[in-house]
């Protein structure tokens, strides 16, 4: 029964990762990647020489952080608020209306909300209004472009995100909220001291897991969204390693780039994964 799968895996899995071997050439096109001379480690080494490595490195890392704090913090924040909500039929709505916003793509949602942002768009068009300021070229302005980045993301994920809250929050004993109830808590003492106790652990899992996508940065996101006058705050490694291999033509300088943000991510995996055995009691292998 697993013969299927272990050999679509091996297909476009496994086999693939053979062409790594190109950061370590000097690709010919017609002598093929296996035809090609080595180049050893040149290309790593231009690579830490480059000036734009030491800026999309921070770009990555800082846009990544910033991502995983923000959609943890209004995840739950919003399940808080959800769990507190009575009626169940107001409940199960509201959860269903802010998780539609993630099966969309960000091709389609970049175009929405680069008709938005837009110059002769809808928000311009009400600043303008309200006080009859000239329009803001959003994704020209290196502030105003992370802000849109980081909102969007929000926007898009949070609710998927709440969910996983939301299922350990209907975990927690109702009986300790009886018996708070005796003791005249209020709502803020039962939020300190039995709702964040009991899902801190959920927390923290979700915290550690989400270090394993901190050189991803989101790529969709960014590339559908980005321009060049915005690289300076906005350029990841995947958006870098797509320039460099589909529109300068350097292949192997590319590979060189994945394979070294590659292997550093594994790095995060394995750490992620001892952090999460050891504070978050989840174990994945």
């Amino acid at each position: 029964m697993l013969f299927p799968s272990i050999v679509i895996l091996a297909i476009f899995s496994i086999y693939p990762t053979l062409g790594s071997i190109m950061a370590f050439k000097y690709f010919d096109p017609i002598a093929g990647i296996w035809g090609s001379p080595w180049a050893g480690l040149d290309h790593f080494k231009m690579l830490f020489q480059i000036p734009e490595f030491k800026q999309i490195t921070i770009n990555t890392i800082t846009i990544s952080v910033i991502k995983i704090i923000l959609n943890v913090s209004c995840a739950l924040a919003f399940a808080l608020l959800l769990h507190e909500i009575k009626k169940k039929w107001f409940k199960k709505s509201v959860q269903t209306i802010v998780y539609l916003p993630f099966f969309l793509s960000w091709v389609i949602m970049a175009g929405i909300f680069k008709d938005f942002f837009s110059i002769d768009g809808m928000i311009n068009g009400i600043v303008h209004k309200l006080n009859g300021s000239e329009p803001t070229m959003f994704f020209s302005s290196n502030t105003w472009f992370m802000i849109i980045i980081y909102v969007t993301d929000v926007w898009k994920g949070f609710g998927f995100n709440a969910i996983v809250f939301l299922a350990a929050l209907t975990s927690i004993n109702p009986n300790l909220y009886e018996a708070a109830d005796v003791d005249g808590a209020s709502r803020w003492a039962k939020l300190v001291n039995i709702t964040l106790p009991s899902i801190k652990g959920t927390v923290v899992l979700i915290l550690i897991l989400s270090l394993q996508g901190i050189l991803s940065g989101g790529f969709d996101q960014i590339f559908n969204l980005y321009n060049p006058l915005v690289y300076q705050v906005a350029d990841i490694y995947d958006t870098y390693i797509y320039r460099m291999g589909f529109q300068s033509n350097q292949y192997e300088f590319a590979t060189a780039v994945g394979l070294f943000r590659s292997a550093v991510a594994f790095v995060f995996i394995l750490v992620s994964q001892w952090l999460a055995e050891k504070y978050g009691e989840y174990k994945v292998f």
